[in-house]
């Protein structure tokens, strides 16, 4: 059969409990269970042309709306234990400013000197900066993870893996939802929808609009002020907009809007602060005594225009313009306390023009493939006000330019019907202008300059070629094994929190990081399609490491190092080894097991600093050896129309070092999460759910901040347990 354009749909991939064999949305209230003897050949798009997830040589997860509601995935932070070695979180102090790892690669430096190692993508537009883009997730299409360098198929390249959350797309007849959630901590959460043609279906046009209200109590407060601490209030929408002429051409507008209004995240005083001995640790791991306000605004917009062109039934010319935008304002007490020692207040801001164009070509024969161009003009900056001991008045401002482009192709050529060569690279020419201005002041209200610690206006330049060429051979139509080799490449920049004066190398730009990746792997199908079970291994040569951290100096010459700044360096070299399994299995028509078992072994090789090799008392971050995941699920008919299914899940992963510093204090021992939910759908109409998650009340870190110089040492902790009730209308 003669390959055709590229698909706009994808099913639920290894470890997302899938589909069952025949069920689709349309059915699923009514579709008796003893259909159901088989999984679902699912359809990806992971390298822009339709084919089958068991076919496909890439390490890819993905997740429809079905699977979503039923692992309870209120954001993508909830994905971390569904995919393999995956680590994402909300990042310190900030409740939707994103840190995402894959396999040991990524960046937990929020400012606007580094970028991302985890690309984040809405709509096929890439988010270039992390606030704001802990996604929550409402009327989503799907969401796919792709692990590993990408750069030969997506828009910016992206050195550790991919994120895509792709909206629901405009349907061809009137359709919509509407649901309420409510919570423990007060939760109020309202999410709805509507689509269809506009002016009669055969007019060629089609909208949709979607909005989301989520409110949320905090986990703690601060004693002082009475506010609520890691509470949540967002207002979300978007719409969308599609012009069709005929099946060959159709152009789509797409705007978004978040609002975040949440307040700041509670962190736990790990130890006492010398400087604040009337301030002993609390005992909640979310409560805090701050004297500053809660205050952590983030408000991003975006634009995009996509126009689809099918000239004949071989080619397919896409074109995608998108602009983003978003400001943020918020604030982090690092000591907690009412005392001034160390509170700061950051201010972000940036901005994103995009185009990429892309030429997919496929005849039906033995070669097919992608050829892109892809351009970005970015603008990020902000400003950061330190007040330390309110004694040391200090400022970070200014504004990073970054003006890429790069061309990108990957090809598929049938050797043979069983054997398959996959060929790509990708051309990156990008500037990185970086203009610093930081200085200290004399008293809090930052007017009264009293000296400039960094003032430059620098550009550099990186440029790389990033191959890749993979191998797959079906052993039998169930059975495919495939080799990979290919390379990441993430740019290099300026460190914007630079303190010339006091350590002069910090003005200067830090280089490019890169990744050769190998790997191999199996997709596998048993038990006359009952049994999914795919492999992955995977060595990395990690170079030139990207990494934040603390740097103290003297600085009045008294011998003693009494304050430190935010700095950045290439660690060196370092080489990580993994496994990964995924599986799905259907022992019969009403049970489904699922799940993932990863294993990573990251180690640097080099790791200089002041001249010497400390690779081997250095640890990875957000790398941890071992993790996993059980989810098992049981569906059942109703004597009275529709079905009721009820899953148990539970997940785990070994001890982690959140942060370079390596502080055993905030380093986080293995622990493991329970979840649970009961899903009932009453009819093609209604449905309702119970969810809990973390049901054991596990406490457990995801980041922290050791910071000797202002005595700080905080841990941040993961949600408490929590339990939901919802109700759903479809129409």
């Amino acid at each position: 059969m003669k390959r055709k354009h590229l698909s706009l749909a994808i099913g639920c991939v290894l470890l997302a409990p899938a589909a069952w064999a025949q069920d689709t949305a349309g059915d699923a209230g009514v579709a008796p269970a003893s259909r159901a003897t088989t999984l679902d050949a699912v359809t990806v798009t992971a390298r822009k042309r339709e084919e089958t997830l068991q076919d496909v040589p890439v390490a890819v997860t993905a997740f429809t709306p079905e699977t979503l509601d039923k692992l309870n995935i209120e954001d993508i932070g909830d994905l971390d234990a569904q995919v393999p070695n995956l680590t994402i979180y909300a990042a310190r102090g900030a409740s939707s400013t994103v840190t995402a790892y894959i396999r040991g690669v990524g960046q937990s430096d929020p400012t606007w000197g580094a970028d991302p190692g985890v690309g984040i993508y809405l709509d096929d537009v890439y988010i270039a900066r992390p606030q704001g883009a802990l996604l929550d997730v409402f009327d989503v299409g799907r969401i796919e993870v792709l692990r590993g360098p990408q750069g030969t198929l997506y828009g910016k390249n992206t050195i550790g893996g991919a994120i895509k959350y792709i909206s629901r797309g405009l349907p061809r007849e009137t359709e919509g939802f509407a649901q309420i959630t409510v919570g423990n901590y007060n939760q109020l959460d309202a999410k709805a929808a509507i689509g269809g043609p506009i002016g009669g279906t055969d007019s060629g046009l089609r909208a949709r609009v979607a909005v989301a209200s989520l409110n949320r109590d905090g986990f703690g407060e601060n004693t002082i002020t009475g506010e609520p601490i890691s509470d949540k209030e967002i207002n979300a929408a978007r719409f969308n907009l599609g012009a069709y002429a005929g099946d060959n051409l159709d152009i789509q507008f797409a705007l978004d809007w978040i609002d975040d209004k949440s307040g700041m995240r509670g962190s736990k005083m790990l130890a006492p602060n010398p400087f604040a001995s009337a301030y002993p640790p609390m005992d909640d791991r979310y409560d805090v005594r701050s004297g500053m306000p809660n205050h952590n605004n983030v408000e991003t917009k975006g634009a995009s225009a996509t126009v689809n062109w099918r000239p004949n039934d071989d080619w397919t010319l896409k074109y995608v313009i998108a602009k983003r935008e978003s400001d943020t304002e918020g604030n982090i007490d690092f000591d907690t306390t009412p005392a001034k020692i160390a509170d700061v207040v950051g201010i972000y801001f940036d901005e994103q023009v995009s185009n990429e164009l892309q030429v997919n070509y496929d005849g039906g024969g033995r070669v097919r493939g992608v050829v892109g161009l892809y351009q970005f003009d970015g603008e990020a900056g902000g400003q950061i006000r330190n007040n330390f001991f309110n004694l040391l008045f200090g400022d970070t401002r200014g504004t990073v330019f970054t003006e890429s482009i790069a061309l990108y192709a990957d090809w598929t050529i049938d050797l043979t019907d069983r054997l398959k060569l996959d060929v790509g690279a990708r051309y990156t020419d990008e500037d990185k202008r970086a203009v610093v201005f930081n200085r200290s002041y004399s008293d809090s209200t930052f007017t009264t300059p009293t000296a400039v610690v960094a003032d430059f206006d620098k550009t550099t330049n990186f440029k790389n070629v990033s191959p890749k060429v993979s191998l797959d051979y079906a052993i039998t139509p169930d059975i495919m094994v495939y080799g990979l080799a290919t390379r990441g490449f993430k740019s290099g920049g300026y460190n914007i929190r630079a303190n010339a004066v006091a350590v002069p190398r910090s003005a200067e730009p830090f280089d490019d990081e890169t990744v050769d990746s190998y790997e191999i792997g199996t997709k596998m199908a048993f038990l006359d399609q009952r049994l999914f079970l795919n492999l992955s291994a995977f060595h990395n040569r990690y170079k030139d490491i990207q990494l934040s951290v603390f740097t103290s100096f003297d600085s009045n010459g008294d011998g003693t190092e009494d304050s430190f700044f935010g700095d950045f360096t290439n660690a060196g070299k370092g080489t990580v080894n993994g496994l990964e399994v995924e599986y799905q299995w259907l022992p019969t028509a009403n049970w489904l097991i699922s799940g993932n078992v990863a294993w990573l072994d990251a180690k640097y090789d080099e790791y200089i600093d002041a001249g010497v090799n400390v690779a081997d008392s250095k640890e990875f971050t957000n790398a941890p050896e071992f993790s996993g995941a059980l989810n098992v699920e049981c569906r059942m008919d109703l004597a009275n129309g529709g079905n009721l299914s009820a899953r148990v899940g539970y997940s785990y992963q070994s001890e982690v070092w959140p942060t370079t510093d390596l502080s055993p204090a905030i380093m986080q021992d293995g622990y493991g999460l329970l979840n649970a939910g009961v899903i009932w759908r009453a009819s093609d109409a209604w449905s309702f759910s119970l969810q809990g998650s973390n049901l054991t009340d596990k406490e457990y870190r995801t980041t922290g901040y050791n910071i000797p110089a202002v005595g700080s040492l905080l841990g941040f902790y993961g949600p408490p347990r929590q339990y939901t009730l919802s109700a759903r209308f479809d129409f």
